[in-house]
């Protein structure tokens, strides 16, 4: 079992947000967007009284919104003011970090540069920072090696904090190849839950035939994870939301199976894929070793205890 794996401070913070206003306000609460990208917490709270859309339009103007963690265009809370809305921002602190950055160096001058995957609500809440055009997004190193700025003397980048960090400093690599002077974070953007779950992976990856990531499709982390495992040496990886999308088939002629969970998955995911693995075979388990995570967000005035 890799550590650490799963929740994150940021994925903590925004499901205590939820259920705060739920708890506070009653249902429904409304949420733009998914939460976090994890289909198990999502139904979770849906039955608690929580309604997903994708747009404040859907939304009554009496009843609160939540903005997911990834983050949001600054159209969207201005709509929300503008309609006389009660919004709630669960937009990651981490995230909210590489927004400020941005925006600073967009007033400072800078062409900026966004490495990022496209359509990601992430990237999309990063680049509806600025004004149409001022962010380019930049998402493989043929992309950062034909990007032409308007003036090669004033680009800064930034990243998505979710991206696998091998493929982002290949990126970020032709980059400053290319604009040595180029602006970059005071601190790496990529999150530190994401680059802490990426290690642990690898060092699973190397001693198993088979590495499980527990997480939904539509999380990019997760995903990182699959990718992470399979070039750190895994024989194969997978990933599942919970136990029912293991195919048994995957386990023929496996001795060594790693199981980890991307930050959005909850530890009981991974129980229930422990538990499902016990029911079949004959199992020794081993913790990885980890630093320990004791980063704490704190909630929003008003929904804190």
């Amino acid at each position: 079992m890799a550590s650490p794996r799963g929740f994150c401070a940021g994925v903590d913070r925004a499901i205590q947000i939820v259920e705060r206003a739920i708890e506070k306000y009653g249902a429904p609460v409304y949420i733009r967007h998914e939460i976090v990208h994890n289909r198990h917490v999502v139904d979770r709270l849906r039955a608690m009284g929580a309604v997903f859309v994708e747009e404040l339009d859907e939304c009554p103007t009496d009843r609160p919104v939540v903005f997911s963690a990834h983050g949001v265009p600054k159209s969207v809370p201005a709509e929300a003011g503008a309609r006389q809305m009660l919004y709630l921002d669960a937009t990651c602190p981490l995230v909210s970090k590489v927004h400020v950055e941005a925006e600073r160096h967009f007033a400072a001058g800078f062409e900026i540069v966004l490495i990022g995957h496209a359509g990601h609500p992430e990237v999309l809440g990063t680049m509806g920072q600025l004004p149409p055009g001022a962010v380019t997004l930049v998402e493989t190193v043929a992309d950062a090696e034909t990007f032409q700025p308007s003036d090669p003397e004033k680009v800064a980048y930034v990243t998505q904090t979710t991206l696998s960090v091998d493929d982002t400093a290949g990126i970020i690599s032709a980059l400053r190849s290319r604009f040595p002077s180029a602006a970059q974070p005071h601190k790496e953007d990529i999150c530190y839950a994401t680059t802490n779950r990426q290690e642990a992976v690898k060092e699973l990856a190397a001693a198993s035939d088979l590495v499980l990531v527990v997480g939904s499709a539509n999380s990019s982390n997760s995903v990182r994870l699959v990718e992470v495992a399979l070039r750190a040496g895994a024989g194969e990886a997978r990933l599942i939301d919970d136990a029912s999308g293991i195919d048994w088939t995957w386990l023929d002629n496996v001795s060594t199976v790693g199981v980890t969970a991307g930050a959005s998955a909850p530890e009981a995911l991974v129980e229930g894929v422990i538990a499902a693995l016990g029911e079949r075979f004959d199992i020794t388990l081993r913790e990885g070793q980890a630093p320990r995570e004791d980063v704490v967000f704190k909630l929003p005035r008003g929904l804190s205890v």
